[in-house]
């Protein structure tokens, strides 16, 4: 396989790599509009997220070179204006054959604990790994609102200064008192929209928590940023600025609803 690091020649090698990590980027419509300068940077980045995680199949099945590519770049995708040391912090990706079951504890609304077995598709473990069902992560490319990828790579990026809570470290110049206010506000305002039985484009899911809230927010930002903007316009402001990019610039209006591919199962 093309990924190991001891080939010869290392910078043809490289070079090789980047090549085809351009090539398979080329059919990720979650990527569609990045400049070619855009492209070569997000590749890098996915190079160096390939080179510095051990990728593992649970069932020691094969790990095609496509899937790999496509698993990077779209992790890459949220860093692309941070950087890689943004995810350097975690060492291991654990890829599934399909959805998983984990028994955990977490919290309600009501800050009560529960622990109990889950049916997952993606999680972001604070204890370092990053678990997915493989299936599920190459498929979350389409540009149809879902990415189980993006999502936990929100999470990752919300765990760096500490427990996950829709408020990740935010850089300088950002308003962390705006934050709080705007987020709890639409936060607060979409649980009561689902209270009253309302839904609308939005998974009910980002109404577990503020940091469901914000990971399945991240994942619309790179996938249907338009209707973001729209119904959520401090926040997407809020998202341009922390992820130093605006996927609305590139990518075209979708309609909505669009297709029965909701996420089928929890994400976590």
């Amino acid at each position: 396989m093309f990924w190991k690091r001891w080939w010869p020649a290392a910078r043809r090698r490289d070079e090789a790599r980047l090549a085809t990590l351009v090539q398979v980027a080329a059919h990720l419509p979650v990527l569609d509009g990045l400049s070619e300068a855009e492209l070569e940077r997000l590749a890098q980045l996915a190079l160096a997220f390939i080179d510095g995680k051990s990728l593992v199949r649970v069932d020691d099945g094969a790990l095609e070179d496509d899937a790999v590519a496509a698993i990077a770049l779209q992790a890459a995708l949220p860093v692309l204006g941070l950087g890689a040391a943004a995810l350097a912090d975690w060492r291991e990706v654990i890829l599934y054959p399909d959805a998983f079951v984990t028994r955990d504890l977490w919290l309600d609304h009501a800050g009560l604990a529960h622990e109990g077995e889950q049916v997952l598709i993606g999680q972001a473990r604070s204890d370092g790994p990053l678990v997915l069902s493989l299936p599920d992560a190459v498929d979350s490319a389409q540009l149809d609102g879902w990415n189980v990828v993006i999502h936990e790579i929100a999470h990752k990026l919300d765990m760096l200064d500490g427990a996950p809570n829709g408020c990740p470290p935010l850089h300088k110049g950002m308003d962390r008192q705006a934050w709080a206010r705007d987020w709890s506000a639409a936060y607060a305002a979409f649980c009561a929209e689902l209270d009253a039985g309302h839904e609308g484009w939005l998974d009910p899911y980002a109404g577990e928590d503020p940091a469901e809230f914000f990971a399945v927010l991240s994942e619309a930002f790179f996938e249907t940023p338009h209707w973001v903007a729209d119904d959520y316009p401090a926040l997407y402001r809020h998202l341009v600025a922390f992820y130093r990019q605006d996927p609305s610039l590139r990518l075209p209006r979708l309609a909505w609803p669009l297709s029965e591919h909701a996420a089928p199962l929890r994400l976590e």
